[in-house]
């Protein structure tokens, strides 16, 4: 086997118990050099059995004291010592035995590129419906979706984002590239490998890693490969309280670290108020349902429109209880995932 530079996988945990062993039985079965490979699980105080499967499988364990996913990434990130680092999430799942070789292949033989990602959520037919949704849909929040800045190919678009940007199609990935004060698709997360003096330098101080931030902070064009792979995203599999939760937790943090924020999220804001009118209609979300039902049939699709209004829903009371001043910090002391 060639020579391969070093990466380091970073996992930020709180309470994964239920999820973590896969996700780490699958970095640990890749056909990736063992001594060019680190762990590092930044755990915000895990009281489940999170804390065991990292000593099991050998995996560094720092200590995330400001408890968010982007605060550990951040943290974890500091501790790497890795030439990349792969980011993911304690509910992914890399589906292959060579998916790291995969993901990292193009920065080997591109410089100019900053990172990759697959082009694809993985779907499983026998995952919950929500997995199943999600990997169909290409995105985890349907608003997302909604908004065109979705970042894994759409069974319902039949496109792996609603943004047009310059792409050249290579035989094993897409070379896309992102310009300054753009809009970007949400890419950075669920098994994105970037190039480590990259995501450092664009981290510097601070303490939360939020993962499109990281490129929307360039000053000049930079270059990214969606390669021609999956990764799987249980997200959420068949329970629509945790979809809830999830949801909350989603705008609950938008607005309380909007002050650590750099992506220009205010440019979608305009389109807010549409897609409440698309979700109450039920009517529109259930003709977009009919149509990713035509190009890949699955009854999965029918939760799209509950899962639309779900998120108008949940998204408006959060944001009523900000605007007549109650907390917007969600309480982490009780989370699974």
């Amino acid at each position: 086997m060639p020579t391969l530079p070093r990466i380091s996988i970073l996992i930020p945990t709180l309470n994964a118990g239920s999820v973590l062993k896969k996700c780490l039985t699958s970095v640990q079965s890749q056909n990736y050099p063992s001594d060019k490979l680190e762990i590092i699980i930044a755990d915000a105080g895990s009281t489940d059995n999170t804390i065991k499967l990292a000593t099991d499988f050998h995996c560094r364990l720092i200590k995330n004291k400001l408890l968010t996913g982007e605060a550990g990434k951040a943290a974890a990130l500091r501790a790497a010592a890795g030439d990349y680092v792969c980011l993911l999430d304690s509910d992914n799942i890399l589906p292959t035995s060579d998916y790291l070789q995969k993901t990292l292949s193009p920065l080997l033989s591109d410089k100019k590129l900053i990172g990759a990602e697959p082009l694809s959520f993985e779907y499983r037919p026998q995952a919950g419906f929500i997995e199943r949704y999600s990997s169909l849909l290409g995105a985890n929040d349907p608003y997302a979706y909604y908004c065109g800045i979705y970042d894994r190919f759409s069974q319902l678009s039949l496109k792996w984002t609603g943004l047009t940007l310059p792409t050249i199609d290579h035989p094993d990935f897409l070379k896309i590239e992102l310009q300054p004060h753009a809009s970007h698709p949400t890419i950075g997360a669920n098994g994105t490998i970037f190039r480590t003096s990259f995501l450092k330098r664009m981290l510097g101080k601070d303490q939360y890693l939020f993962d499109i931030d990281m490129i929307n902070r360039c000053l000049k064009p930079i270059y990214f490969a969606k390669t021609k792979n999956t990764i799987i995203h249980s997200f959420c599999e068949s329970s629509i309280s945790k979809f809830i939760k999830k949801q909350q937790r989603r705008i609950r943090d938008f607005y309380s670290f909007q002050q650590y924020r750099h992506h220009q999220w205010s440019s979608y804001q305009n389109k807010t108020f549409g897609f409440a009118l698309y979700s109450l209609s039920i009517v529109l979300p259930l003709k977009d349902s009919l149509i990713g039902f035509y190009h890949f049939p699955d009854p999965a699709w029918f939760f799209h429109p509950l899962a639309c209004l779900l998120t108008t829903l949940v998204y408006a009371f959060s944001w009523f209880q900000i605007k007549i001043g109650l907390s917007t910090n969600l309480s982490r002391n009780t989370w699974h995932q």
